[in-house]
């Protein structure tokens, strides 16, 4: 036997060589393929959404707006169309000490040309202006005017304009005018007087 094993090495020897050979390129084969279809080794490609914060970005708008009156450093700002008004009368040094605050509707949201007027407390018939609540047709927008605007309608007076300012509180924006005859004191008369006047929009 022993003499046999030397006689063949070489063939012993190349046999196993071959066998390794076979073995090696058996496992390759049946492994790279599995590799490369494996999920893990596809590049992933992220789709890009925009925040909701991103879209509310892209809609802000630039504004000018002119404030007057009883403010500490009055003039024309630049503003952003998601502010309001209370964020003008700080830019623009704040109240003055004779400011009548009472008629600033400080909640109302900024429009473009608004003109802001801050009237001085015991000055009978001066009223804050907050424009603006009017349509270019002269209409008020019962929607964004505040107490004083309201009062420029005809047959509102004080206590129905906040009535009015009440109603659009507890029941959101109007919808359409007709809507007013919902409110106490406003009766198919009064409408008819001042349906020519309003506007929703």
């Amino acid at each position: 036997m022993k003499e046999w094993l030397i006689r063949n090495k070489l063939y012993l020897a190349a046999a196993v060589a071959a066998c390794a050979i076979f073995f090696y390129y058996s496992f390759l084969r049946g492994t790279v393929p599995e590799a490369e279809g494996h999920p893990e080794h596809f590049p992933v490609v992220e789709e890009r959404t925009e925040s909701p914060a991103a879209v509310a970005l892209e809609k802000v708008e630039q504004i000018l707006v002119d404030v007057k009156g009883e403010v500490k450093k009055p003039g024309v700002y630049r503003a952003e169309n998601d502010e309001r008004v209370i964020d003008m009368i700080e830019r623009a040094g704040g109240l003055t000490e004779k400011a009548d605050a009472a008629q600033v509707n400080f909640a109302q949201r900024l429009e473009d040309e608004m003109v802001i007027y801050i009237p001085e407390r015991g000055k009978g018939g001066e009223q804050a202006i907050l424009t603006p609540a009017s349509t270019e047709d002269g209409k008020i927008n019962i929607n964004k005017a505040d107490a004083a605007a309201l009062q420029e309608i005809p047959g509102i007076g004080p206590a129905k304009a906040e009535a009015i300012i009440e109603y659009r509180e507890k029941n959101g924006p109007f919808k359409e005018p007709s809507q007013l005859k919902e409110i106490s004191g406003i009766g198919e008369k009064t409408f008819e007087k001042l349906e020519s006047s309003v506007t929703v929009r």
